[in-house]
């Protein structure tokens, strides 16, 4: 059984980084609630902590980490410094020059890869994410969310297996 993240680290990220107002979210929906990843990724103690409770989620055959391009790549890097397993970072779209490479870094075939998110609500990005893995012969074995607003169900819907430091479970949407 995996280990319960400690209720002060959830407490001390949402604290840091729940705004309230109105807000558009990448997915192109309204909300009246926002987590600023930058405030608890950018903040020495906050990333050093939120590694480390990722890291103590990492199931036993991991052999390799990844992220979606963007502010995950923090939190990505501070969790292979705590478990020394190499990271790939994933792109929206293959770059158009240099390696035409969708998957930068390390993700060769047969990796098991945990792929890492900082907050999802609707699980779209870390799902591209996750198929770019696959097509390139990775299994993906876990996907961790600093914060799951919602997109932990429609990753798991996809089956995959999923955890999560933080879950938020309020309504703060719509379309």
């Amino acid at each position: 059984m995996l280990p319960a993240v400690p209720e002060d680290l959830a407490q001390r990220l949402l604290a840091a980084s729940e705004l309230h107002g109105d807000f558009v979210l990448s997915s192109g929906r309204r909300s009246s609630v926002y987590f600023d990843k930058f405030r608890f990724l950018t903040d020495p103690a906050l990333l050093r902590d939120l590694a480390t409770a990722v890291a103590d989620l990492i199931p036993g055959g991991i052999t390799h980490l990844a992220a979606p391009e963007g502010a995950a790549t923090l939190l990505v890097a501070a969790v292979a410094l705590e478990v020394s397993l190499p990271i790939a970072v994933v792109r929206k779209e293959p770059k158009a020059y240099g390696t035409r490479s969708q998957v930068e870094g390390h993700a060769p075939a047969g990796a098991e890869v945990a792929l890492i998110e900082d907050v999802s609500t609707t699980g779209r990005q870390v799902l591209r994410a996750a198929r770019a893995l696959e097509a390139q012969g990775c299994r993906v074995g876990i996907i961790l969310l600093a914060i799951d607003r919602g997109g932990g169900a429609a990753v798991r819907e996809a089956g995959y297996r999923v955890r999560s430091v933080v879950e938020v479970t309020r309504p703060a949407t719509s379309p």
